[in-house]
């Protein structure tokens, strides 16, 4: 089954029905395929953003650092270039181009990629096009934006560990099959796990719908943004969960599914066998949970690429032979602490967190199967994807 989710944007909304209708086109569907279901979030409850507007550490943390880049860029050679450039065409209430100009210099970035993304109709006079100035624009906007991510892990627990949180539950929910890989949402009824015409029992494929700062905050979070451009039109980021089929466990069996809350309560009883492990850090997990996540690996590819993360580099972090894919537990702390991300169900407050994405220490298996197949694949699809969309392996 698939899973699809935007935000409430309506370009994020458009660039996963495109990317949809591109993977699986009318002519490739029986007559009895229903209109796809798009999840969306209450604008508050939305993780596929750093969301500012509902998280006011996070609004207060950004802001600091876009104050520190403001403070080291506006009287510098780079910006007196860019101003000698541009400022003819700023407002007189703020003349001169600056990080914190009206309009800010993020602002103007974003009106140059669009107008490259539309057309000559749309462009802009040609100093704004300037090889030279375009780098300067996007050296510092990526600082504003992304640096952040890469100095504070309060930074990225409250900007972008909400998301991967939700990334985390999925490939475990996918593992243990206790329906929080997402089939819930899609298939389930009063908290009952449902199917899919073909009998289908899991997801195999989510799609988000999201934006350029969602795709650089992940990367920057995991240390794999060091000397990249400000995320064009059409990026996306690939999550993909691996198994080892030469490691035995014990997942055939489905968990039983964790109790589904209402605003009275949960909808029955709780139980001891409850899979809540996907909420767990790795050294609070039972020997039999750790062994339910032994020989599965994770992969991120951005823009078709396979992302080398900094903390999958050392032995014993990846799989043998390909350091891209990164094994799935930590039986240890992670030596990057770009790796060792937190969540929070409620990111305004920050107190109430507990562990996140924790790719790392596990051994390698001697074995690996010759045709591994994505048990999930999640794309984070940024807008505008819906252009170049062909097929399944290009979005």
């Amino acid at each position: 089954m698939i899973y699809l989710r935007a935000t409430p944007m309506p370009r994020a909304l458009d660039s996963v029905q495109q990317s949809f209708i591109g993977m699986y086109p009318a002519s490739t569907r029986t007559a009895s395929f229903p209109p796809p279901t798009i999840i969306t979030r209450a604008p508050t409850d939305e993780t596929l953003f750093p969301n500012e507007h509902n998280c006011r550490r996070f609004s207060q943390l950004a802001r600091a650092f876009a104050q520190r880049t403001a403070d080291r860029w506006n009287d510098s050679k780079d910006m007196d270039y860019l101003n000698s450039l541009i400022s003819k065409w700023m407002p007189e209430s703020s003349p001169r181009v600056a990080v914190d100009s009206h309009p800010r210099l993020s602002g103007i970035m974003d009106t140059v990629n669009s107008t490259l993304a539309h057309g000559p109709k749309t462009r802009l006079p040609s100093a704004f096009y300037d090889t030279k100035g375009r780098e300067i624009i996007d050296k510092i906007g990526s600082e504003e934006w992304f640096s952040g991510y890469k100095e504070s892990q309060e930074y990225r627990k409250v900007g972008i560990g909400a998301l991967v949180g939700d990334i985390v539950t999925r490939m475990v929910g996918n593992i243990d099959r206790s329906g929080n890989d997402g089939l819930r949402e899609v298939a389930g009824v009063d908290g009952d796990l449902g199917k899919g015409r073909g009998g289908e029992s899991g997801i195999k494929l989510t799609m988000s719908g999201c934006h350029d700062t969602t795709l650089a905050a992940i990367l920057s979070s995991l240390g794999a943004f060091e000397g990249e451009e400000w995320p064009p039109y059409t990026s996306h980021i690939a999550v993909e969960l691996f198994k080892d089929d030469s490691v035995k466990t014990d997942s055939a069996t489905p968990a039983e599914p964790a109790p589904r809350q209402s605003f009275l309560g949960s909808s029955r009883k709780k139980t001891k066998s409850a899979s809540l492990m996907m909420r767990k850090p790795t050294q609070e997990l039972t020997a039999e949970e750790k062994a339910k996540l032994q020989g599965h690996y994770v992969r991120l590819r951005y823009n078709d690429r396979p992302v080398t993360i900094p903390g999958c580099q050392l032995p014993g972090n990846h799989m043998n032979g390909d350091e891209t894919f990164c094994t799935l537990v930590c039986e240890a702390e992670c030596p990057n602490q770009r790796m060792s991300l937190t969540f929070d169900s409620k990111p305004s407050k920050p107190s109430r967190t507990s562990s996140l994405l924790e790719f790392g220490l596990t051994p390698a298996p001697n074995v690996w199967v010759n045709r591994p197949f994505p048990f999930l694949l999640n794309s984070l699809v940024s807008e505008g994807a819906c252009m170049y969309i062909s097929n399944v392996g290009q979005f």
